[in-house]
């Protein structure tokens, strides 16, 4: 557990999963060869072989009068078409606890996008019924991200929407916000177009301190050196390219700190500038 404090406010990072190597259907053009050649990756971001090294964590957000959770990771019980995410059985209610946080006192659900792997424990599995993992929180969605999903033809092997959005919508849990939203006095939603139509990351600022949660507009840390690494995943790699450009422009030798959706331990660093490129300082 990774936790990092921005003024008066505490993210605390709950890992579902974190693997190696098998990233590469996401960032085909991170070869072992070509990561190899990205020696500050290791040994955190890759290993000595030049596998990519990934996460899949919840980040809960605590700040003085709200007890916050950005993306739900990929859930139990739930069907997918990845083998690997299908049917999963892992204790991420119990590792949520150990942290500190009951499911029923978190307040506010905020979902980067709603991919596979950022909703899943949207919801949970009860009597044959999905129903709200957090009941007492409002599940916070860009309004231009749901709608596109909302219209889209669903997929007959895994049922995102089905199983893990529209519960909490038929609930009357889901507030359809702006790309820019204001959640509260220290956090609010920045736009970084791309991965999908609607994509936000999540901006910290309290005491004079900052941080940005990134969501999947930057994958992994290849990607702050190889800024043209566009997902495969990504609904627009034209957008999602410029997006990193203008992170890099913004953040980049500053003191805000980049905690990464899906950046392995330590997940959280600095943008640093070299030449005519970036890297992340995961040192201080």
């Amino acid at each position: 557990m990774n936790q990092w404090q921005i003024g008066n406010v505490k993210v605390t990072r709950v890992v579902e999963m974190q693997v190696a190597g098998g990233s590469r259907f996401i960032l085909p053009q991170a070869t072992r060869d070509e990561v190899k050649k990205i020696p500050w990756l290791a040994p955190h971001f890759a290993d000595e072989e030049g596998n990519l090294i990934m996460s899949v964590h919840a980040l809960v957000v605590e700040t003085p009068t709200r007890k916050m959770v950005v993306d739900t990771c990929i859930g139990n019980d739930k069907q997918r078409r990845f083998p690997n995410w299908s049917n999963l059985q892992l204790p991420f209610l119990e590792d949520l606890k150990k942290a500190g946080y009951e499911r029923e006192e978190i307040d506010t659900v905020m979902c980067t996008h709603l991919h596979v792997d950022h909703v899943g424990w949207n919801t949970m599995l009860v009597d044959g019924q999905w129903i709200p993992t957090f009941p007492n929180a409002r599940y916070l969605m860009a309004k231009p991200e749901y709608e596109y999903w909302d219209a889209e033809e669903a997929d007959e092997e895994e049922d995102i929407m089905s199983d893990s959005v529209r519960p909490v919508f038929d609930a009357g849990l889901v507030d359809l916000v702006d790309v820019d939203h204001q959640v509260c006095d220290e956090v609010f939603l920045e736009p970084t177009l791309g991965h999908t139509p609607g994509h936000v990351s999540v901006h910290i600022r309290s005491e004079g301190e900052e941080a940005l949660i990134t969501g999947d507009c930057i994958h992994h840390p290849c990607q702050i050196e190889h800024l043209a690494w566009a997902s495969s995943a990504d609904y627009d790699q034209q957008a999602s390219t410029k997006t990193r450009h203008e992170l890099m422009n913004k953040y980049a030798d500053t003191d805000t700190l980049i905690i990464g959706t899906h950046f392995a331990t330590p997940t959280a660093g600095h943008l640093k500038s070299k030449g005519s490129g970036y890297w992340l300082d995961v040192s201080t």
